[in-house]
């Protein structure tokens, strides 16, 4: 009698593509969130009151657990012991958790002046610190469902169109960045602040339910082939493997590669919004617009570049032709005379070739320095070592953007308490809520400020300069009598639409007359990028002479003939 053979799940192109989309899936919502708040950083400043240094904090947060409490490392030690399916539907959960403590820090209204002092770092804003709580949270469970996905991709893919469905998959990925940065700050405009962080609990919850149908697939696999899951031990995280990993010299090359590069990437996307709003004077409606080509490029890219690295090697000269790319569009970006909206859109664009260059060459380089055994372990650790980066890289862009800004957002909390005075002062006794009088002054401040960033063309007064006493009451007693003008007897909704129209106006003319900076020069930051790019082409050649001594064949085809 002959015995019946079972098929693997995996042998179904339909079975394992089905796989690889609800697994993508459920890590977009994270790229799409990881850059939310970031293209909103003018309105966090005109209606919170944070500035620069308290955005950094925030964007640098992403990391804190995932580097001081190794949670990464933890994270690779969980998933060979429970699996992808119990990790992964874990992961999500805990991103899910992070979003909504974010949502409930922007949200809720804290007391003027709630501060925590927190030893070593001084004071911070009781709702920076939560916000960032939630965000360090959300990193930990990102960074957790991103190894899974690798791992799920790796295990239905195994022998078959691996190369292909990995850049797919980060395709997909990507895809939640480029809605993130073209969509948020029309959202956050068009309806409240919350509203991007509202979206992605939305995003979050579907790719919850999407990594439990990918789960009952990937049971059904196990079914198919017998098997429960379970990792070998050889494959198992080990201390040792990380002492091997660190003694290897190539090893280090390709990792402070990846951080330096990442460095170079990931931060600017988080202040390219706000760099495209204050130096090339872009409407905040469209700014967003203009970074999202980027992951919009490496969607397309990157599996193609894979590609190429595949059938005809050269990843070393890959990985310097990048560096070079990167080089080549700070270097324009940093130069202050030009100001021009398409330039920095061009820039823009050729980045997102550097950055599809250099991934798709520099991990599937990895397998050839380190032993396949070690290399779980390996990628952990370059993860970890890219999270360093970004921790501290952002906060830095922060520190030092406020540092050389000292003004800009006293400035703007000058402007919106203005504001908020001569509203209150018409608006309360007419019948307006206190919730319709918050929504006016807000919307009024930042359409006042993104005005002036956008359009005003003088020489702002000097810091030193500045009597911010007089400054406010100049401002509003412009806005107080330019509002009193309106006839409050008509209906309450076109009424206050009146009253937002001559707040802003009223606000502009008088900022202008006084000549208050409310426009950040980035000139520091964007050198901090260059310096970046360059130490990354450093070390890109460095890896090429290593890969020249030791053979690793970095240079070869990887498919092999």
């Amino acid at each position: 009698m002959t015995e019946k053979l079972v098929q693997s799940l995996r042998e179904s192109k339909t079975a394992r593509w089905t796989a690889l989309i609800l697994a993508s899936l459920s890590i977009f919502g994270a790229y799409y969130f990881n850059y939310a708040l970031s293209s909103i950083k003018p309105m966090l400043e005109s209606i919170l009151g944070w500035n620069s240094e308290d955005f950094g904090t925030y964007t640098s947060a992403y990391a804190w657990f995932n580097v001081f409490l190794f949670m990464l490392i933890f994270s690779g030690f969980i998933l060979d012991k429970l699996g992808v399916r119990k990790t992964g539907l874990g992961a999500t959960l805990v991103m899910f958790a992070g979003t909504a403590l974010n949502y409930w820090a922007v949200s809720h209204q804290f007391p003027e002046g709630s501060v925590v002092n927190i030893p070593l770092l001084g004071e911070m804003k009781l709702q920076v610190l939560l916000s960032s709580l939630g965000f360090a949270i959300f990193g930990v469970g990102t960074e957790a469902i991103g190894i899974t996905i690798s791992k799920a991709v790796v295990r239905w893919f195994k022998g078959k169109e691996l190369a292909l469905a990995m850049g797919m998959q980060m395709s997909i990925a990507r895809l939640g960045t480029l809605l993130a940065l073209a969509i948020s700050l029309p959202l956050a405009k068009n309806f409240t602040l919350t509203a991007p962080i509202l979206f992605a609990l939305g995003v979050m919850i579907l790719g919850v339910l999407s990594f439990i149908l990918f789960s009952i697939l990937d049971v059904k696999l196990d079914k198919s082939e017998k098997s429960d899951g379970v990792i070998n031990k050889d494959d198992e995280f080990k201390i040792k493997d990380i002492i091997l990993i660190i003694s290897n010299r190539g090893f280090w090359y390709i990792a402070i590669l990846c951080v330096l590069f990442y460095s170079a990437v990931f931060p600017f996307l988080f202040y390219a919004t706000d760099l495209m709003i204050n130096k090339y004077n872009v409407s905040p409606y469209l700014a967003g617009l203009i970074p999202s080509l980027l992951p919009f490029g490496t969607i397309i890219l990157t599996p193609v570049f894979g590609g190429i690295y595949d059938k005809f090697g050269k990843g070393a000269t890959i990985m310097i032709i990048g560096s070079v790319i990167l080089i080549f569009v700070h270097g324009v970006l940093f130069i202050p005379s030009i100001t021009t909206w398409w330039v920095a859109a061009v820039m823009v664009i050729i980045l997102g070739i550097g950055f599809s260059l250099v991934p798709s060459a520099m991990w599937p380089s990895v397998p050839k320095i380190i032993p396949e055994k070690q290399l779980g372990t390996a990628y952990a650790v370059i993860f970890w070592i890219q999270n360093i980066g970004l921790l501290f890289i952002p906060l830095l862009l922060g520190v030092v953007l406020n540092a050389t800004n000292p003004d800009v957002s006293p400035n703007k909390i000058l402007v919106k308490g203005a504001i908020e005075k001569a509203f209150k002062q018409t608006l309360e006794g007419n019948s307006f809520t206190e919730k319709e009088i918050t929504k006016a002054i807000d919307k009024a401040t930042e359409t006042a400020v993104d005005s002036i960033v956008q359009y005003a063309t003088y020489q702002p007064i000097s810091y030193e300069d500045v009597d911010t006493n007089y400054l406010a009451g100049e401002i509003y007693s412009s806005i107080y009598e330019g509002i009193n003008n309106i006839n409050f007897s008509g209906e309450k909704d076109l009424v206050l639409q009146n009253v937002i129209h001559a707040g802003e106006r009223n606000a502009y003319q008088a900022i202008e007359k006084e000549k208050l900076n409310l426009r950040y020069d980035y000139y520091y930051d964007m050198m901090i990028f260059l310096s970046l790019s360059i130490l990354s082409l450093l070390f890109a050649f460095l890896l090429r002479i290593e890969d020249r001594k030791k053979g690793y064949g970095l240079e070869k085809p990887n498919i092999e003939k």
